[in-house]
């Protein structure tokens, strides 16, 4: 009945704010749409995700801006345990994706193992000045580990993040988080991302990366990968293109990590996505990446992952 009454909030909240800001500023959107996605994830511990969704949306403009519900079924498998969940969730969105303003959010409940969760993925940006923005944003999900996920652990992650222009070329961007586990240990995140595109017209740009985080438990029982003090420097180099109504974006950086007294090792990453136009009659959205930091068996642990989406309007 709580989540029953949890659910109906939400839907409630999504209607006066939502779709009537949508309605006011898009015109109204008649079109309704459906679609499905699928992320595979799979990491060098032998722990495998599938996520599959289903998705209604009874107000649709594009992929930015809609108003639905979406089924997912989510199944893990590590040797020889496994296990599945579902998850119901409202979602919404009305961002613009030239300044990426605007809001997101999905609540919904998650059933695992007979543990259930109230979910939540939520974020708001908005334009403080012409040449800074700030954005707001707040997670609540599973930990997602063989023994978290036995034991029904969960996290809530909330931040803010501060985007400021230097001129054309150079943006600064600084986040603060704080991250609150189930079994009362905490996190303290911070991360800065200095971002320079040396041509305008290229769509490349150079970046330097630092992110950090503390634990205030150092036992938490082996449920999940879990430092003291963590910091990671890495340089990357990223490109943007848009070709034939499509937006391609690739990013590849490689850096150092330290894990409490520990000596530096290296990190790397690569990712990749391509997104058809707003404007086009269906959304198309490909995502996939590799990375290599640290977990339970050293500073080499490697993952990599593949998210795919489809919707039609109709």
């Amino acid at each position: 009945m709580r989540h029953a009454r949890f659910l109906t909030l939400i839907f409630l909240m999504l209607n006066p704010a939502g779709i009537t800001i949508a309605v006011a500023n898009n015109d109204a959107l008649s079109s309704q749409a459906a679609g499905t996605s699928l992320f595979l994830s799979h990491d060098n511990e032998g722990f495998n995700t599938q996520r599959l969704a289903f998705e209604y949306m009874p107000l649709y403009k594009n992929a930015d801006e809609r108003t639905g519900f979406r089924y997912t079924t989510h199944s893990y498998q590590q040797d020889s345990w496994s296990r599945s969940g579902q998850q119901l969730a409202i979602l919404h969105r009305n961002t613009d994706p030239s300044a990426a303003n605007g809001w997101q959010l999905d609540a919904g409940l998650f059933i695992q193992g007979g543990n259930n969760l109230l979910t939540l993925d939520g974020g708001y940006r908005q334009s403080l000045a012409k040449h800074t923005g700030l954005e707001i944003f707040v997670n609540r999900d599973w930990v997602e580990t063989a023994r978290a996920l036995d034991n029904g652990i969960h996290f809530n992650f909330a931040g803010m993040s501060l985007e400021h222009s230097l001129g054309t070329q150079i943006t600064l961007i600084g986040l603060a988080a704080r991250q609150e586990f189930s079994d009362g240990n905490t996190r303290n995140h911070g991360r800065l991302k200095l971002i320079w595109q040396p041509y305008f017209d290229s769509g490349l740009t150079l970046q330097a990366r630092y992110r950090t985080y503390t634990s205030s438990s150092n036992d938490v029982a082996g449920m999940y990968f879990n430092p003291g003090d963590y910091s990671e420097s890495m340089l990357a180099a990223g490109w943007r293109k848009k070709m034939q109504g499509w937006n391609a974006n690739i990013i590849a950086g490689t850096g150092q990590q330290k894990i409490d007294d520990g000596p530096h090792t290296e990190t790397y990453l690569l990712e990749g996505s391509l997104q058809n136009f707003a404007a086009s009659s269906h959304s198309v959205r490909i995502r996939a990446g590799y990375s290599q930091s640290a977990a339970f068996n050293g500073p080499n642990y490697r993952y990599s992952y593949l998210f795919g989406e489809w919707i039609r309007p109709f």
